[in-house]
């Protein structure tokens, strides 16, 4: 499934083109996320109850990388944290993720507008 957030109207800026989702479904972009949603579990010591969403969107914004995996995770303090990776998941290494005492710095804070997740 693909949405395109293209702006239609001029409530948003101009020139903002997002899809998220991206329609690939071979088999290795099925593994790729996989593979990080589980090494973002392991590095981050997440519980098997806490929600982990890797996804790639594409961007076409000036001085955005066209493909980025953005990772997002909520754990039982009801804290969401997120992180984004500017390159197509199915390139996504483990050393890509942060290190895992940067946990808490990966808090999104309530009523933080982040249109990017």
């Amino acid at each position: 499934m693909s949405i395109d957030l293209t702006p239609e109207s001029d409530t948003r800026p101009q020139g903002v083109a997002l899809r998220l989702g991206t329609q690939k479904k071979s088999a290795a972009h099925r593994e790729a996320l996989a593979r990080v949603r589980g090494w973002t579990r392991e590095r981050f010591r997440l519980n098997e109850d806490d929600t982990v969403m890797v996804t790639e969107l594409e961007c076409a914004l000036p001085g955005c990388p066209p493909l980025e995996t953005v990772l997002a995770f909520w754990t039982e303090d009801g804290q969401r944290r997120h992180y984004k990776i500017f390159k197509p998941v199915e390139q996504v290494v483990e050393d890509d993720l942060p290190p895992s005492w940067m946990k808490n710095a990966l808090i999104v804070p309530e009523g933080m507008g982040c249109e990017c997740c």
